[in-house]
Parts: C-alpha cells; sequence; structure tokens
C-alpha cells in the first residue's frame, strides 16, 4: 500500500507516483528512454538486465519484476537467463563482457566508489568500450536513484505477470514515454 494517497490507484510502481507529481514524470522517462533505448552498442535487453539486477541488489520489487519483464522478452536466455544473473553475476550464462558490466553495476549499488580502476580495467579488458562502462555506471546510478523513489513510496507491485507482459507489450512498441499513461483495469 502506497505511503502517500496517490490520486490514481490504478497505475502501478513509478506510474502512480508519477500521475501523483506529474512535473518529474516526462523528465524521469525521458531518461529511462535515452539511457536503456536509444543508441548504444549494448542492446536494450542488456540494459534492462542491467537495471534488474541493480534492483534485484536494493530489493526493489517493482522495478526487479518490471524489468526483469522487459529484459526476459528481448533476451534469448528469456527469464531463465534474468533470474540466473539475479541469483549469481558469477555462474550465470552471459559473455564475459557483460558479466564485467554487471559487476561494475553491483558495484554502484554499494556505492559509486566501490567502483574500482580494477573493475573498470577488467570490463576493459573483455572488450568493453568507455561508453559501454559510463552507460553501465550511469544506469546503474539511474536506477538506485529510480529504485530508491519507487520503493521509498511504497508503491503499488502486483503479484499478477499479466500486467508485467501488459507493461511489455507496451515498452517494446511505444517505448518509455508510452508507459507512463498505462493503468491497470478496474478491480471488479
Amino acid at each position: 500500500m502506497p505511503y502517500i494517497a496517490l490520486t490514481n490507484m490504478q497505475r502501478p510502481g513509478i506510474g502512480g507516483l508519477l500521475a501523483f507529481r506529474p512535473e518529474p514524470a516526462r523528465p524521469l522517462l525521458e531518461l529511462a528512454e535515452v539511457i536503456l533505448r536509444g543508441p548504444n552498442t549494448l542492446t536494450t535487453g542488456e540494459r534492462e538486465l542491467i537495471v534488474t539486477l541493480v534492483s534485484s541488489l536494493n530489493g526493489c520489487e517493482w522495478s526487479r519484476r518490471v524489468h526483469g519483464a522487459f529484459a526476459s522478452a528481448q533476451l534469448s536466455g528469456g527469464r531463465s537467463l534474468v533470474d540466473q544473473v539475479c541469483q549469481d553475476v558469477d555462474t550465470a550464462p552471459v559473455p564475459e563482457k557483460l558479466r564485467a558490466l554487471l559487476r561494475l553495476a553491483a558495484a554502484v549499488v554499494r556505492s559509486g566508489k566501490a567502483v574500482t580502476p580494477d573493475l573498470v580495467a577488467a570490463a576493459r579488458q573483455l572488450g568493453a568500450t568507455d561508453t559501454e562502462i559510463h552507460d553501465t555506471v550511469l544506469i546503474a546510478a539511474a536506477f538506485c536513484m529510480f529504485n530508491r523513489y519507487v520503493s521509498g513510496l511504497g508503491t503499488v507491485v502486483p503479484d499478477d505477470p499479466a500486467v508485467y507482459e501488459r507493461l511489455t507489450g507496451t515498452l517494446l512498441s511505444g517505448g518509455y514515454l508510452a508507459l507512463g499513461s498505462v493503468e491497470l483495469p478496474e478491480r471488479g
């Protein structure tokens, strides 16, 4: 149950917060659109996987579920791969470069200062570019903020997997800006 009286209880997760306080909604959704769907050598699925790991480590159930669904829909390993990464990055069946970037993201969750020259060098040695390293740290830092926003106000986290499938369809067809207006059906 949300900690504040949301104006639209039909919007799950961050959607209810954005409806309550629409002034920051567009810039926040634009940020997500740019860092997760904009041009990049990391696929959108890989970037969503980074978000899912960060959200899992932060204990943000909404973001773990929704971004896990987004990643699952865009990665060949699907839900199984996403779950394996969240359980143990070191044994998950991902390319070594991505594993190094996921380790960078996990360090950001602990603290920005936990990102060490050794972690960066390891990612670079495995083929990560400066842009990929930059974007991984930015994605992780931004989603630490998003996770704290969502968890800190106790947003609605539906149990029904169909909600996340519906949101995934909206994301894939219209991007993050389209997600800002998605509502749950009336309960009856």
